[in-house]
């Protein structure tokens, strides 16, 4: 399966090759491509607790929680991520806008959607710089 995000501003498009040689090309509407990546993620209810991501966008993440949660629910998060030899963390406010059990990876987490709602123009800016990082092909150093 070969993934091509946003392309020139048009949608996310996915080829798949099947077996019988057939390519199959499908689009995603959205308005922000979502990368694959698991991350931790610290969150905020009574008390902090550490899950991981599934997916992150520029507008959200696909979080998989211990525990379920409800929908408008707001969380705020810490996401940690490296970029180089630098720890960077993220905070952010974020709403739960969906749940989707049949995506659970183990059964024992609960996989929900969540945009931000709240995000500091200097967290947005890391963001962006990883999914940038992230996006971009790995340079050849031959």
């Amino acid at each position: 399966m070969v993934d091509f995000g946003l392309l020139n501003g048009k949608p996310r498009s996915t080829v798949i090759q099947r077996s019988d040689g057939i390519k199959v090309i499908g689009f995603e509407d959205r308005r922000h491509p979502r990368i694959n990546i698991r991350l931790p993620i610290e969150y905020y209810r009574i008390k902090p607790s550490i899950t991981h991501t599934g997916n992150i966008s520029e507008g959200g993440l696909l979080i998989y929680f211990p525990e379920q949660m409800d929908p408008s629910q707001h969380l705020t998060l810490k996401l940690f991520f490296s970029l180089g030899s630098e720890l960077n963390i993220l905070k952010v406010l974020a709403e739960v806008v969906w749940m989707d059990n049949h995506l659970s990876e183990d059964r024992e987490n609960y996989p929900y959607g969540v945009k931000f709602v709240d995000i500091s123009p200097e967290d947005g800016s890391k963001l962006r710089n990883l999914l940038t990082s992230l996006s971009s092909p790995l340079e050849d150093e031959s």
